[in-house]
């Protein structure tokens, strides 16, 4: 390769090498990166990868995903594989010293997402999993070993320069780039903007282990709320566990970064090298941080590069994955000129304001677990028990709606104002054709979907149907039972084998509910004339003109 310059210019003069066109480039190539890619390619769009290391990451850095999760993760087509690389959470269950229950969450293998409650993974093997599905879609080209050194932007897209471990320089040119590059961000750091930051961070050891004989834990997950020292137990996967030590005041990092500390911490749990590998034990500190904005023109955050969270919702991963999932579709629709520039604008309106919810009750919860002096914690531990007295396991809370961006709001409503169901996440339904045999491919995975009930009058006309169709959006009358309907034009007819969609209309007293693509409920309607309108308010956010570009990279 050629000499350059310390600015990625050939040092004889030359310009740096010319990569192909690309309708998205995306930066990092962990599990939000590949998510994104596969799904833009899977609606058809060319997508670049530069991913800064030569080979992927062997080691775990999340353990677990949700149920919510899981059906995004189904949607690049992984569905099938997910089952052998996890293993359902049973429960998580807070202990003081003394043994007592703090907080008992009891898991399900059959959550209302269509998934366990809770999936423990090592994460390796969920990046095989989504490199194994984007080496079979043609539109994705991942490139390793490229560190991005720049980026700027021009009236059509965006440059991005990119430098291989010799320092050979490359340039890229993008209609759209998203950084997925993590928590020390370049694209955020090329971007200028301002991070919140609530200055909540603790240091921990971190020991994830592989088992060498089978071993039941139970439940999976177990935070002990000792003051002598506040400690992680979780699943990681089929073999794999994680245990996580808290850096107490006054004792130094060094010497608990050491593997016979890790050997020493993990002793009383029955973790030697007898009876385990230990494939990793290192300190990091968590942070509690969310990007402000994060879209400058045409250059956009998803995932760690976006916000940072305490580990003890379990929900950095999670979100990073639905970050790109609102992304993915938004991207999809500005691509094709569906909608203008500024449907990405409410990207970030919607996913920041849930991840900051997300990061606010984290750090909620390491408030209560990060406790070492003992009086404070004898005064929790009297609180909380009190509290929960008499009280058996309860449930996870549901998936957290959005509360703002792309909504349908009635009329009468105030300007920010979510009227249920609008923004929830629409549970998982098991839907069959009309005979009752078929089972069909869920609908909202390929695009927006109109549900209805089977009885009731739409109002739509052939505009508007038209508008639907062109959107790549179904049409799904629910039925209550097998039969011969005679389906509608543009209308499919679907058997709700277990009642679930048909409930949750009745719940809100609908007979129609427009999802998006993420699962998300745009919003509800009860009669013709509001279905109607349901769907004309979605054709006006979708083309509405764009306003004047927020801010430039470059």
């Amino acid at each position: 390769m050629s000499d350059v310059s310390s600015n990625g210019v050939p040092a004889d003069g030359g310009s740096p090498r010319r990569g192909p066109a690309t309708d998205v480039l995306v930066v990092g190539y962990g599990p939000v990166g590949s998510v994104l890619s596969v799904l833009l390619a899977q609606r058809g769009w060319r997508v670049t990868v530069l991913e800064r290391r030569r080979r992927p990451y062997t080691l775990p850095r999340a353990t677990s995903f949700d149920g919510e999760t899981a059906r995004l993760l189904a949607g690049t087509g992984i569905g099938g594989e997910l089952g052998r690389i996890t293993e359902p959470g049973t429960g998580y269950r807070w202990r003081t010293a003394d043994g007592e229950t703090l907080l008992d969450i009891a898991f399900t293998t059959e959550g209302p997402y269509g998934w366990p409650d809770a999936n423990t993974m090592h994460q390796p093997a969920l990046e095989e999993l989504l490199a194994a599905r984007a080496a079979r879609l043609p539109g994705i080209t991942v490139l390793r070993d490229r560190r991005v050194v720049d980026i700027s932007e021009g009236p059509a897209g965006v440059t991005v320069t990119a430098e291989d471990d010799e320092g050979t320089a490359q340039t890229f040119e993008a209609r759209w780039v998203v950084g997925c590059d993590g928590a020390n961000s370049f694209v955020r750091e090329r971007m200028g903007v301002s991070v919140t930051d609530l200055g909540f961070s603790y240091e921990w050891l971190l020991c994830d282990v592989e088992l060498r004989e089978p071993r039941e834990f139970a439940p999976t997950n177990v935070q002990l709320c000792d003051p002598a020292r506040p400690t992680t137990l979780v699943g990681s996967g089929p073999g794999h566990r994680r245990w996580e030590f808290m850096r107490l005041p006054g004792e130094r990092a060094a010497d608990l970064n050491r593997e016979e500390t890790a050997w020493r911490l993990l002793a009383p749990y029955g973790v030697t090298p007898e009876t385990a590998r230990l494939l990793r034990s290192t300190t990091y500190i968590f942070q509690a941080r969310w990007t402000d904005d994060w879209r400058a023109g045409r250059v956009l955050l998803a995932g760690d590069a976006a916000h940072l969270m305490p580990p003890f919702a379990g929900q950095g991963m999670c979100s990073g994955i639905r970050d790109v999932t609102g992304l993915a579709w938004r991207l999809d629709l500005v691509l094709r000129g569906s909608a203008p520039e500024s449907l990405l604008d409410t990207y970030t309106e919607e996913r920041k304001a849930q991840v900051r919810e997300s990061i606010l009750a984290s750090v909620q919860l390491g408030r209560l677990i990060c406790v070492t002096d003992p009086a404070a914690a004898k005064e929790r531990d009297a609180t909380v028990l009190a509290n929960r007295r008499g009280r058996g396991p309860g449930r996870p809370d549901p998936a957290r709606p959005i509360t703002r961006g792309l909504l349908h709001l009635p009329e009468g409503a105030g300007a920010q104002t979510r009227v249920p169901p609008a923004g929830e996440v629409l549970p998982h339904a098991r839907l069959h054709g009309p005979s009752g045999a078929e089972p069909l491919e869920d609908p909202v995975a390929r695009g927006f979907v109109l549900f209805a009930e089977a009885e009731a009058e739409l109002g739509l006309t052939a505009d508007r149907l038209a508008f639907l169709r062109d959107l790549g959006a179904e049409v799904v009358r629910l039925r209550p039972a097998a039969g011969s309907y005679d389906g509608a034009d543009g209308v499919v007819d679907a058997v709700d084998a277990d009642g679930v969609l048909r409930g949750f209309l009745a719940r809100y007293g609908a007979t129609a509910v427009l999802v998006r693509p993420d699962y998300h409920v745009f919003g509800a309607a009860a009669g013709p004339a509001a279905t109607t309108a349901l769907v004309d308010d979605l054709r006006a956010r979708l083309t509405a003109p764009a306003p004047a570009t927020a801010g430039h990279t470059g």
